[in-house]
């Protein structure tokens, strides 16, 4: 299992935990984090699982798909330094402890 932290709108940290290769949403939804919803259910359609990666972080992360990037970019939140869609990040050993903010526009 991996833990996974996410810093909700009010500022408290919910830490989680989930298993290698399960998505950040399906852990976020499994753990009943707020401000998660993932509407779509991890089809890369909605944007309902729009995270910020803390910035020690970015650079473990595969990059964005062009699809993801074409959604993010639709976004009154995005960040270009740190958004990202929780259904395209997968819990593995390199990213055991990720903290992430849930987005305000979820």
């Amino acid at each position: 299992m991996r833990t996974i932290n996410f810093t909700l709108a009010d500022g408290t940290v919910r830490t989680v935990e989930g298993a290698d290769g399960e998505s950040l949403m399906r852990i976020a939804l499994g753990n009943d984090v707020p401000g998660i919803i993932g509407e779509c259910g991890g089809e890369l359609s909605c944007g309902t699982c729009h995270v910020y990666v803390d910035a020690q972080w970015t650079g473990k992360l595969p990059p964005q798909s062009a699809d993801e990037a074409d959604l993010m970019d639709m976004m009154d939140s995005y960040r270009p330094e740190a958004s990202r869609l929780g259904c395209q990040i997968r819990a593995c050993a390199e990213l055991d402890g990720l903290t992430v903010e849930v987005a305000p526009d979820n």
